[in-house]
Parts: C-alpha cells; structure tokens; sequence
C-alpha cells in the first residue's frame, strides 16, 4: 500500500498561513488557504501568502488536485485564495455555506471564477477515488465553523482547526459531539487539534456572556458609539446590533471587509436586522450622534483602515469627538500589539472614552478551545496519533505537556512536524519522510513575491540607520574629492554632523586611492560601499545604505 503524504504549507509552529495538502499517489486534497500577517522585520509588506512551489513541481509531475476543503471563513484560513487561485488549474472548493460565501466574495475581487459548493452537514462527500470527507459542525468565533472528517485509503484523518466548545453561542448551534462520538466509534488514526489557547486551563467564556456587557457599555453614552472587531465575527455584530435595536440607535456599517462579510452573512441570514436598523454611511449625517453606532473595520489598528483613519481625523465620513465612545471588541493578535495600542492611545489623549479587553475583560471572548475543551475532544476522539495544529511552537509543546499525557498518549503517538515537512502515513505508522523548503510570499501593495530578503534587508536597514548618497564628480578620468556632495535621508548624524561629513569625503578619497583608473566603475562603487561602512560603523555604530554616484563633468 501506498503512503499518504501530509504537508503542512503553514500552521505548524505559526498561527497563520493554514494550509495542508493531502497527497495519495497522483491524488492531492488541500484544506485551507489563508493568508499570514508581517511583523516589524517586513517592512511595507501587507500579508504573507503559503508557498506553493512544491504543489505546483508536484502538478508538473503529473498530479491532480482533486478538491479544496475549508474549515471556516477567518482569513488565515481562507485569505490566499484570490492570490493562488490564478496559478493553480481548476478545482472544486468545499465548505459551510457561509465560508463559501466569504470565499466566493473574496476570489471575486480578483475576477477569478471557481466551482464552489456549499455542504450540507452529516452528508459523506466522496472526491475522487481515494478521498472522501464529512463536515461536522463546531463553535468559533465565526459562524459555520467546521471540522472535517477525511476518509483516505490508509485511514480516517480528524481535522480540527479552530473551535472551541462553547456551551451557549449566539446562534444555540452548539459543537456537534454526537457526531465526533459517532465517527470516532468508527475509528480514527489521526486527530489534529487547534491548540492556540492551550496556555489557559479554564472553560473558554461563550459568546453570550458578552451581550450583557455591551448592554452596560452602550448605556448612557451622550454621543455616538463606535464599535470595532473582527470583520467576519458575524456573532458579535449581531450582539451589537440586538443591543442598538433594544435602546434605540442606528446602525451603520464602515469599512470594506465588515460592508463586504455583512452582506454575504445577510444573504445567507446568519445576520438579522429589524427593518429600519441599519442606515447607509451615505445617509449618517442625518441621524443624531446620540441616536446612532458605527461598526467599523481596524480592530487591529491597521494602517489605512477605517478606525485608524478615523482616529488620526482622517476618515471623510466619520469624525470622533469627545463625547463619543469606542468599544475594542477584540484582542490585539500577538505581534500587531504596537499598532493596537497606538490607536488607542491616540484617542485616549484626544479625552475619548475608550474600552478594550484589558480594562473590561467581558468585552471579548476567545474563539478557541482552551487546554480543558482540547483534552475533552481528544479523548472523545480516541485517535492513535494526535498533532496539534494552529499554534506557535510554545503552544504545541504546552499541547504534548498537558493535554496528551493525561489522555495516555506516548511521545511517539504525539506529532509536532514543523511547516514544510512531509508526514508519511500507512499501516506501520507515521514519520517524518521528506522535508520541503519554504518561502512565504510577500504581498505588497500589487506585487505578489517580489519582495525578498534583500529588499526587506535594505528596508530594515533604511528605517533604522537611513541612507547616503555620495556624488563623487569626475572630469576626463580625476575625481574631484572637493566638490564631492553628501546628501542623506534619515542618516541621525551626531552633533558632529559637519565633522562626520569631512570624514565621508576624507575616508571615500582614500577608498578610492590611485587604483581608480584601473578598475570598472561598479567594482568601484561596491568597494566605496563596502569599506566606508566599516569605518563609519566604527564612528557612528550606524550602518546606513551608502549609495556612490559618479558624476561625469
């Protein structure tokens, strides 16, 4: 019997970027397709994409995908795919209808145009011939989260990525776990297990608990309320908008991701509104400030989103004031904390009432399971291997220390494969059988992967230390070291500054020396940059991208 080959493109050791291929012969099943988010070393990079070179190596060799499965509609999920959609061939794409939708929305922006078929629950899709897959419904922070039941020719795979089990969701559709009994009972080899939260050994609080905090926080407020949060927490929009409709405000929606999810999830009537709630932005000068909330996209305080531009009295639309009021119904995701806090602290200096998660812990709830929720899932799994999936490293290890152990899992039943590497899977077990090098792909503003380390190199290094620009002229082969012009851009000189360019122009005359007529002008250059780095570092501990020109006179 053939093996099956796992390949984790992203997910493992990172919390992003979730993307798994299931390979069987010629036969490949993806999961997921999300998009991963810079931090501080890249910079002017909007998002990161998986790398799909050994996908595509493995289509040229004549593989097939045969189907593309998604677990729900959160971006790191979902938020590749109109970036890798245009280089792959044509496939079926399978979710929950309302991750279908969030889908479909998505790839439509790009103008690309995919078989997408939404998937009733407790019904056994068969793909192709070696693989075929059962939904099961689980609680998240976004409706219609799903795990998926793979059935392969070695055995059947539990995908569990985010969920958590929340005993009173917004909806009352709670995790199905007579269906994971029901498939467990029919045996399970492999279970991989969201294990994000596995540092917290108590009951994730439900969604539910929340509504009565946004009760007291939207009370009494003499100006408008603006609430910010995930755009696909379509559950909390709701608990906003219930409470708008109880004490009578308008609701309006800003910004593009929340404008786009509200639609689809209305569409599909997982978002409810009594007529006359909801007010175009076109319109909001009409109603009272003290009459109306403003949904707005930037929980993350994201450059160029709404909320920030909001904040900074940048947005043409909204204007905050101080007798306004901002609720944060999110966490700042580990990383992006400067940029969540900046926002923030902007309008707390500006005397705006703010409330967040650190001040008022009941305005937010985690959307995944904590250690307690993953032994119950596990156990009731009884799978003969366990891998947590969807945590940094730290998490995966808390994973094997908590919460397999107490379940009598061994070392060797345990998996934590990093990104990249490939999992053989037949009869004899599991194990490590190739291992593929990856390069996330950098998406900035409309270039999808030209950005690599050298230019984020030469970014790190413009932001820190600035640069030079030397314009060294020359007439009929001699420099002129004396009308030489140094020019900076966010070079921090010392007090010194005029001594430091003395000794730019001093040290570049020396580089230069006697050998100039005899090596090419870029030999030339590069020995400039070279050697006038190391001395100014030993002057300045700077390290400033140097630039030679050499001006023909």
């Amino acid at each position: 019997m053939s093996k099956l080959k796992l390949l984790p493109l992203g997910g493992m050791g990172g919390v992003t970027q979730n993307m798994y291929l299931y390979q069987y012969e010629k036969e490949i099943l993806i999961v997921d397709c999300g998009i991963g988010f810079p931090d501080m070393y890249m910079p002017g990079v909007d998002t990161l994409i998986p790398d799909i070179s050994y996908l595509q190596d493995q289509l040229e060799q004549g593989a097939k995908i045969v189907g593309m499965i998604l677990s729900h509609g959160h971006d790191d999920h979902i938020g590749a795919l109109p970036y890798l959609l245009g280089e792959l061939p044509s496939f079926p794409i399978y979710g929950s209808p309302l991750t279908i939708g969030f889908a479909r929305d998505r790839i439509s922006e790009k103008k690309l145009d995919r078989d997408m078929q939404a998937i009733s629950d407790e019904r056994i899709t068969k793909i192709s011939d070696f693989f075929s897959f059962e939904l099961i419904p689980m609680t998240h922070s976004v409706p219609d989260t799903r795990h998926i039941v793979i059935d392969t020719p070695v055995g059947r795979i539990y995908h569990g990525s985010d969920f958590k089990l929340d005993k009173a969701p917004v909806d009352g559709i709670l995790s199905d776990m007579e269906e994971i009994k029901r498939v467990a009972d029919q045996g399970i080899l492999l279970a991989m297990i969201d294990c994000l939260r596995v540092e917290r050994d108590q009951w994730t609080k439900s969604e539910s608990t929340i509504t009565p905090v946004f009760e007291e926080e939207m009370a009494n407020v003499k100006g408008k309320i603006l609430v910010t949060l995930m755009s696909s927490h379509i559950h909390r929009i709701q608990q906003v908008v219930n409470v708008c409709e109880a004490i009578g405000r308008k609701v309006v929606f800003v910004g593009r991701s929340v404008e786009q999810n509200m639609v689809v999830a209305t569409m599909l009537k997982k978002l409810r509104m009594a007529p006359g709630t909801q007010v175009d932005k076109k319109h909001i000068s009409e109603v009272p400030d003290n009459q109306l909330c403003v949904i707005i996209a930037g929980s993350q305080g994201q450059e160029g989103s709404s909320l920030v531009r909001a904040v900074y009295g940048e947005h043409r639309i909204i204007q905050i004031s101080p007798e306004d009021k901002v609720i944060f119904s999110a966490d700042a995701i580990p990383g992006n904390e400067i940029n969540y806090y900046a926002a923030i602290d902007e309008l707390s200096s500006n005397n705006v009432d703010v409330v967040y998660p650190t001040i008022n812990s009941g305005i937010h709830s985690s959307g995944h399971a904590s250690a307690i929720e993953q032994r119950e899932i596990v156990e009731v799994l009884n799978a003969k291997y366990i891998m947590p999936i969807g945590g940094a490293n730290r998490h995966r290890a808390l994973f094997k220390k908590l919460v397999a152990p107490v379940l009598n899992y061994d070392n060797r039943h345990v998996l934590l494969p990093d990104s990249g590497q490939v999992l053989g899977i037949d009869e004899n077990g599991i194990q490590v059988v190739d291992e593929v090098l990856l390069n996330a792909k950098a998406v900035d503003g409309l270039g999808i992967g030209d950005v690599g380390p050298v230019v984020l190199s030469d970014r790190l290094s413009l932001s820190k230390s600035g640069i030079i620009v030397l314009i060294i002229p020359r007439t009929k082969g001699q420099f002129d070291f004396k009308e030489m012009k140094v020019i900076s851009r966010g070079f921090v000189f010392m007090k010194e500054a005029d001594e430091v360019i003395q000794f730019i122009k001093q040290k570049t005359a020396e580089i230069v020396g006697d050998e100039a007529q005899n090596i090419k002008d870029d030999d030339l250059k590069r020995k400039i940059e070279r050697r006038l780095a190391k001395k100014l570092y030993k002057v300045i501990r700077r390290e400033p991208i140097i630039v030679p020109v050499i001006l023909e006179m």
